[in-house]
């Protein structure tokens, strides 16, 4: 029987990645996509699922309550995948605001009306849903843990201590769906993952900066000394990590998901100038000529790193990926981007 899934944000980074694959892979779900198409969205990024009859994109805030409980009445929504975030540091910073209300009140929005539609009173599902446990499947980041010294993981016991609005704002949110799950039964599952990379990410994240400003001669800025360090997550690893924890994982749990690459911001662009180098060689000189140190960022974590232990041993997920592998991949597909006309956002 088809069961209709509401996924949000999937205009963005890793929606768009996540969208083609599990409709692939599952041909008996439909998949609902409530996107408002901010900056960091791009319909073009799901270009190759537009006309799927198993998918319908709805242009919309997830802060509308309205437009949410319409979209669980008209489709029946069955689960709920909440990619939908703001998730730029720098932006957190200049606007705080945006951040507070979509991460914070967009998610208590979705999550009530998944309440009142699935639920007749606390602990108890409508008697015509028993049999399937509608899941709501939030999406967070390592981010909300704060800061790591130069050993030690985050696992999914590590105390809350976010140091940006951002990260505040994904920590407030995940506190918002446990809520749900202690005070009314509800099924929900979390996951937070390490920093993703890989196709269709936006233009402002250090990566896909980091390849467009050298292929076009500029400065590749790096904040402060570079050596702040990221456990980098290729994006279809991830998506595939969602998966299974949304078919799989313990109601009531959070899944820490990360691809075990820790890397210096200084290895990274170093890294990348190499290959760029091997593969698209300026006429004189090296892309590592190009690189910049500019005044760090305000707040900024020095360390992160994550023990996926909990859902390789519970759910046998691997990344397949390791940052050498991935970051092949992600180079190719970005030198195609930057290599055509730009696109209207």
């Amino acid at each position: 029987m088809d069961s209709n899934i509401l996924v949000t944000g999937c205009a963005g980074f890793i929606g768009s990645n996540f969208v083609p694959y599990f409709l692939e892979k599952y041909p008996e779900y439909n998949l609902i996509n409530l996107d408002l198409l901010t900056y960091a969205a791009d319909r073009g990024n799901l270009e190759e699922v537009k006309d799927n009859p198993r998918y319908k994109f709805i242009k919309g805030d997830i802060c509308n309550r309205d437009l949410v409980d319409f979209i669980f009445t008209e489709y029946d929504i069955k689960g709920v995948i909440h990619f939908a975030a703001e998730s730029h540091v720098d932006n957190s910073i200049k606007y705080p605001d945006v951040f507070i209300k979509t991460n914070i009140n967009g998610t208590h929005t979705l999550i009530d009306v998944a309440y009142k539609h699935w639920m007749e009173k606390p602990f108890v599902y409508k008697e015509h849903l028993l049999s399937v446990l509608p899941r709501f499947h939030h999406i967070s980041t390592d981010e909300v843990y704060g800061t790591l010294g130069e050993t030690g993981l985050f696992t999914e016991e590590t105390p809350y201590a976010p140091n940006s609005p951002y990260s505040a704002s994904k920590a407030s949110s995940d506190m918002i769906v446990r809520s749900y799950h202690h005070t009314y039964g509800m099924n929900t599952v979390i996951t937070n993952c390490s920093n993703n990379y890989g196709p269709k990410q936006h233009d402002e994240k250090l990566i896909p900066t980091i390849i467009r400003n050298a292929l076009q001669g500029k400065t590749i800025p790096i904040y402060g000394d570079g050596k702040n360090i990221r456990d980098w997550l290729y994006v279809l690893d991830h998506c595939k990590a969602i998966d299974i924890v949304y078919h799989k994982g313990n109601t009531g749990e959070t899944y820490n998901i990360g691809g075990k690459n820790e890397r210096e911001n200084n290895y990274i662009v170093s890294r990348i100038c190499q290959i760029l180098d091997e593969i698209e060689p300026k006429s004189e000189g090296s892309y590592k000529d190009q690189i910049t140190y500019v005044t760090d960022r305000a707040g900024h974590d020095r360390r992160y790193a994550i023990d996926a232990s909990k859902i390789e041993n519970e759910l046998g997920w691997r990344a397949d990926e390791n940052f050498e592998s991935g970051i092949i991949k992600t180079l190719s597909w970005y030198i195609k981007k930057y290599e055509t006309p730009v696109k209207s956002q």
